[in-house]
């Protein structure tokens, strides 16, 4: 598959609409998360949850300030399937105002 198009960020406020929405744990686990950063080990994340828990048990957990959220606004799509003798099935969806146009592509 291949994707062309933008990618922005969304507003704080749609972030929290969305953050609210999440389970309880999935809102503690983003505080606990340093997201992709290396950690010692199982153990300091299951601690970092813990003290997380213990911070908001009796209170709604809050939005963190380092959690939002992007959108990917594509502008073009292709799905590629392998075939026989290299006659792949290739096929692009490209925006055309509020919908899409659907184009096969030669192998």
């Amino acid at each position: 598959m291949r994707v062309s198009g933008t990618v922005e960020r969304i507003a704080r406020e749609e972030s929290a609409a969305y953050f609210s929405s999440r389970p309880v744990g999935s809102r503690i686990g983003a505080w606990a998360s340093v997201q992709s950063t290396v950690i010692p080990g199982r153990e300091w994340l299951e601690s970092a949850v813990a003290r997380a828990a213990a911070t908001y048990a009796d209170s709604d957990v809050p939005l963190p300030p380092h959690w939002g959220g992007f959108r990917v606004v594509p502008e073009e799509l292709e799905f590629w399937q392998g075939r026989e003798s290299r006659l792949h099935d290739r096929l692009r969806y490209q925006r055309a105002g509020e919908g899409w146009t659907l184009e096969r592509l030669s192998p």
